[in-house]
């Protein structure tokens, strides 16, 4: 029988120790607690049951320490799955259980071991509940290394025979992630790989020796950067991502509720994604929810910088504001810019200095963010007077998604009535290194304790090349954007210490809109470059993606109509 579909589990097991004189890795003690984990207690589902142990030794026996159950070993978790899977195809077995080490292949010996289960489609893995329906992605991604470039050559050899062998089924019955060989070692590599032809990427993947890696920092973008639909390919399918914009947004009580339905039903919103009652909303919950997923891989960042809106959810991360208050702020920020006229953002390839004999009325420099990078804000017929004259002169002008005039004098108003309603935030100095995109370099404490700093924030100038630059002088850097389209990704390529190589931008999203799976594979990319910089990331939370929030299950179906 062909297994169309299959449901993988993945758990984190505690198995007793095996200390009986000459027992393989995992004996049948350790094998009947998986087993009695997923409720597989009668004989006759044993006897359908086959057991693979991830051992980088092959040539040690394997005794099951029961009968009725039929235990093998295999070399990697690539190579498990495939073998189960066509255990399952062959009609013998009903479930196929892989266990393997925390720290990837070599002896099971420890207490602690990550279990997978698969089952075939025609009927449920072991101890799931109901799946949150089908990813039928065609992306997945390989880490593996070595101790020297000899042995990751190696591993990436038995890779490409494994691979090889894959059938399109066996393709999507892998993990989002899938980490092999022994270990993490100091010479790595890692492949994005796709189901029509996995061993392309293998084959071009380069190894890297990795180092002292550098330390990161996170990058929150703000108003301008949304965009419809962005990052719904992780919500439901990335429980870390999902529950943290459900917690914001709950947080907004109905309002908040509407917010999802809009975002999550893009062709027909009631309210347009640029304005800034669903921007800013879902740009704090996006940046958030990226933030909490990045720091569940096992990263903990050294810095934070965020743009314009960007840098409130840095200062939740940094200490300064809480969760429930920094959502407080922002949806006052919200509701008083609405008392403003309408207005709007222009991006402009000059200078700050270039653009000044160009400002009328209350048309301000409302952001640097590169040498040539600058944008402008203010009232909107004013701003389309500026706009004209601009391309008169041959500038290059790009209208930036607002539908308010932030950071011009014409939000006075606003800030006025914000500052009043910051009174009641309780306030504290910065934690971790906070850069702000208002002063241009290290938030201080007596910027991080003014409910005014803050309110201004609506009104000033956001400088975010200086505030880079006074990060990137401090250290090289691992930059990684935690939210939509690449805006500061862009700006931070710009940026000599990133030219040079000394620092690097990784994005966490797609540059532009695209499908859900865009989304996932871009995450994907994400992972991988953390890897080969050498940051140890969390097994368990890499094996989670794609998965359910609950039980941690995932129905892999057949691709959809149209696809390979």
């Amino acid at each position: 029988m062909l297994c169309t579909a299959l449901r993988v589990v993945t758990r984190d097991l505690a198995l007793p120790e095996q200390t009986s004189a000459g027992q393989a890795p995992v004996g049948g003690q350790g094998v009947d607690a998986a087993l009695e984990a997923f409720g597989l207690t009668g004989s006759s589902t044993r006897t359908r049951t086959v057991v693979f142990l991830v051992t980088g030794d092959l040539s040690q026996p394997v005794h099951s320490g029961f009968e009725h159950v039929a235990v093998r070993t295999a070399e990697s978790t690539v190579l498990a799955l495939v073998l189960a899977h066509a255990a399952l195809n062959g009609g013998g077995k009903d479930v196929a259980l892989v266990l393997a080490a925390p720290d990837g292949p070599g002896p099971v010996r420890a207490h602690r071991v990550t279990l997978r289960a698969v089952a075939r489609g025609d009927r449920p893995a072991p101890g799931t509940g109901p799946s949150h329906g089908p990813v039928a992605d065609s992306a997945r991604l390989l880490l593996w290394s070595g101790r020297r470039a000899g042995d990751e050559t190696r591993t990436r050899a038995r890779l490409r025979s494994v691979v090889d062998r894959m059938t399109d089924d066996m393709f999507r019955a892998l993990p989002a992630v899938v980490s092999c060989g022994q270990g993490a070692g100091l010479v790595r590599a890692a492949a994005v790989c796709s189901l029509e032809d996995p061993a392309a990427a293998l084959d071009t993947a380069r190894a890297v020796a990795a180092g002292t890696p550098r330390p990161v920092a996170l990058l929150f973008p703000g108003q301008g950067s949304q965009h419809t639909a962005m990052a719904c390919g992780l919500y439901s399918h990335e429980p870390v991502f999902t529950e943290a914009v459900d917690t914001v947004l709950d947080l907004m009580g109905d309002e908040g509720a509407a917010i999802r339905a809009d975002w999550l039903t893009p062709n027909g919103p009631l309210i347009d994604i640029d304005d800034v009652r669903r921007a800013q909303p879902l740009l704090f919950a996006v940046d958030y929810a990226l933030g909490k997923l990045v720091m569940s891989w096992g990263i903990r960042p050294t810095a934070l910088l965020g743009h314009s809106a960007g840098e409130l959810v840095a200062a939740t991360f940094a200490g300064v504001v809480s969760l429930e208050d920094a959502v407080t702020m922002m949806r006052e920020r919200v509701r008083h810019a609405l008392s403003v006229p309408a207005g709007g953002m222009l991006a402009v390839a000059a200078s700050a200095a270039h653009l000044r004999p160009y400002l009328v009325g209350e048309v301000a420099i409302a952001a640097v963010n590169a040498t040539l990078q600058t944008m402008l804000a203010g009232p909107a017929a004013q701003l389309s007077a500026v706009e004209q004259r601009l391309r008169a002169d041959g500038h290059t002008v790009v209208a930036v998604p607002a539908t308010s005039p932030f950071h011009s004098p014409a939000m006075a108003p606003a800030a006025d009535a914000v500052e009043r309603e910051y009174t009641r935030i309780g306030l504290r100095s910065p934690r971790l290194a906070l850069y702000s995109g208002y002063t241009g370099e290290l938030m201080s404490d007596r910027d991080a304790l003014s409910p005014r700093f803050w309110a201004r924030q609506i009104t000033d100038t956001v400088y975010f090349r200086p505030a880079l630059d006074q990060l990137l002088a401090a250290e090289d850097m691992l930059l990684v954007e935690a939210g939509p389209r690449q805006t500061l990704t862009a700006f931070a390529r710009r940026h000599p210490a990133v030219r040079s190589g000394a620092s690097t931008v990784v994005p966490m999203l797609p540059a532009r809109p695209g499908s859900p799976a865009a989304d996932r594979r871009a995450l994907l990319g994400t992972v991988a470059r953390l890897w080969t910089e050498g940051h140890e990331l969390d097994a368990a939370a890499l094996s989670r993606l794609w998965s359910d929030g609950e039980d941690r299950a995932a129905l892999l179906s057949p691709l959809e109509p149209g696809h390979r």
